[in-house]
Parts: C-alpha cells; sequence; structure tokens
C-alpha cells in the first residue's frame, strides 16, 4: 500500500513540476529567443526540475567525477539505460547537451514539449533515412560546441545488464574527433522497471562519469575498438556498485 501511494504521489509531482519546467522553458524560449539559438537556457532549467524530482526520501543518490567534465569541451556523451528515471538523473550532470531521443517521447504531452522546446534529437526508429538524420544534426551540433548525449544500447534494459552497443555514437566520435565522455547509470532499474509505472522504496541509485576517451588519433576503422573501451569502462563500474 505504501509502495502505490507512494507512486501515486510520485506521478502526480512529477506531472505538476513538469508543467512548472515547461513553463520556464517556454517563457526563456520566447524571451531570449534572438540571442539563445541552442536553448541553452532552457536546457538548464532542468537542473532544478531534477534535483527537486529527486529529493525523494527513499531515494538515496550518489553522484562522481563530475571532475571529469570540462565544461569547455564537446563530448559524444554515452551512458547505459535502465530506466525513465535515467532522464532525470542524468540533469544532476549540470552540463549542456542534446539528447538523442526515440520519436515516441517527444509525443508525451508537456515531457515531449519540453524536450521539443530545448531542440533535442528525434529518432523514428526502423526508419533509415531517419537514422542518418539524427547522425547529421548530430554532428551539426558538436560542430556548433554542442554536446550530444547517446543510449548506445538502443533501448532501456529488462535485466540490468548492458546490452550490446550500436556503432553510431562510435563513429560519430572519431569522425567529428570529439573525445566520448562514459557515463554509468545504475539503480534506476529498481527505481522503474521497464514496462511499470510503479516506483519502488528504498532505492540507491549511482551516477558516475569516468575521464573522456580522446578520438584525435583515431581512424574511421578504430570505431569498434572505441564502442568496446566505453562499454567495458561502464560494464566494470557496475561491477563495483
Amino acid at each position: 500500500m505504501l509502495t502505490k501511494l507512494l507512486s501515486i504521489f510520485m506521478w502526480i509531482a512529477g506531472a505538476v513540476m513538469t508543467f512548472i519546467l515547461y513553463l520556464a522553458m517556454l517563457f526563456f524560449t520566447i524571451v531570449l529567443y534572438p540571442f539563445d539559438k541552442q536553448r541553452k537556457v532552457a536546457h538548464a532549467q532542468c537542473y532544478w526540475w531534477s534535483d527537486i524530482l529527486l529529493c525523494n526520501p527513499y531515494w538515496k543518490i550518489k553522484v562522481i567525477g563530475l571532475e571529469n567534465i570540462d565544461k569547455k569541451k564537446t563530448y559524444v556523451m554515452v551512458a547505459n539505460h535502465q530506466s525513465l528515471a535515467d532522464i532525470i538523473i542524468l540533469y544532476q550532470i549540470k552540463s549542456q547537451f542534446k539528447w538523442v531521443a526515440k520519436e515516441s517521447l517527444f509525443g508525451i504531452p508537456v515531457l515531449g514539449w519540453c524536450m521539443s522546446l530545448a531542440k533535442h534529437i528525434k529518432l523514428e526508429r526502423g526508419d533509415f533515412s531517419s537514422i542518418k538524420k539524427i547522425y547529421r544534426e548530430a554532428a551539426q551540433w558538436l560542430r556548433a560546441n554542442m554536446s550530444v548525449l547517446f543510449f548506445p544500447e538502443g533501448t532501456r534494459s529488462e535485466t540490468g545488464e548492458v546490452g550490446e552497443f550500436q556503432n553510431g555514437a562510435f563513429k560519430l566520435a572519431i569522425k567529428e574527433k570529439c573525445p566520448v565522455l562514459p557515463i554509468m547509470i545504475s539503480g534506476t532499474r529498481d527505481a522503474i522497471p521497464k514496462g511499470g509505472r510503479q516506483f519502488s522504496t528504498k532505492i540507491f541509485c549511482t551516477l558516475r562519469v569516468f575521464p573522456a576517451v580522446e578520438t584525435a588519433s583515431l581512424g574511421p576503422g578504430d570505431f569498434d575498438k572505441l564502442k568496446d573501451e566505453i562499454r567495458s569502462k561502464i560494464v566494470d563500474g557496475l561491477a563495483q556498485c
């Protein structure tokens, strides 16, 4: 019963705070439209939104490795994916980036509006032309000194184990000579299991940012080596949690 009541409260509180977030993002988008084409101020509103949603006495969140983020650098960020809660916790890195997110998320009322306002990158699964388009768009953001964040597994893990990584993010990082920033997330699968709507209690989540891996010396054929190196960092980090 406690878990059900907590879940109802969390969904209501989350919906209210997300609507307030949308209003804040809309306000800054309109006011700063001529001056903030990358929507950095709108994106930054998600930091306090994340802080408030994570003020849950039943959830303990530990963030490690923020010193590995150089705010003056542009990264291809890659993170493992366990649940919808990953979106909330990843804003704890307090850095500018554009998500690569599936099209269906943009269709969610309020949350999807926020994603559109922030100019995140929309992926239509199963559409090859869309996949090519999102990598062109991601490359444009990187060239404009804006980091891009990928979930290279392509979908949320049902077991908690890290799935195989897709190649795209790593090929892009090598092509654009951008360092790859590995980010590990643990514990969020227990918070909101895939396919479920009920929040769990007494959750311990960890977000860990590893040192960036440089790509300047890598060639097009090195993407597999880079992909395996990044995945190993995340898998080894999860084994230590």
